[in-house]
């Protein structure tokens, strides 16, 4: 990122580290996100989770409504990403 998008991605960041609780969180994405980015976002968490529990990709696609290639990325991020969302998920089980 260069500085500009870098300064811009910090206030982001830091907006979302003060949401102090699941309604204000809903609020912000609300109104920040359309409904779809809001959706395509959920659904890539819940095939993350999905993944996790090893469920086949068929039923991954039958449950969230994600297509096949949407499911594939989602993969190659859980194996070659940084770990934070599955850092996030094991967090939310616990």
């Amino acid at each position: 990122m260069n500085p500009s998008e870098l300064k811009t991605a910090e206030l982001f960041y830091n907006a979302i580290l003060n949401i102090e609780n699941q309604q204000e969180c809903a609020d912000f994405f609300e109104d920040v996100c359309t409904s779809k980015e809001l959706l395509s976002i959920a659904q890539r968490l819940m095939v993350a989770k999905m993944l996790k529990e090893r469920r086949v990709y068929s039923e991954i696609v039958k449950v969230t409504g994600a297509s096949t290639a949407t499911v594939s990325r989602v993969k190659r991020m859980m194996s070659d990403g940084t770990g934070a969302v599955n850092n996030l998920l094991n967090k939310i089980r616990e």
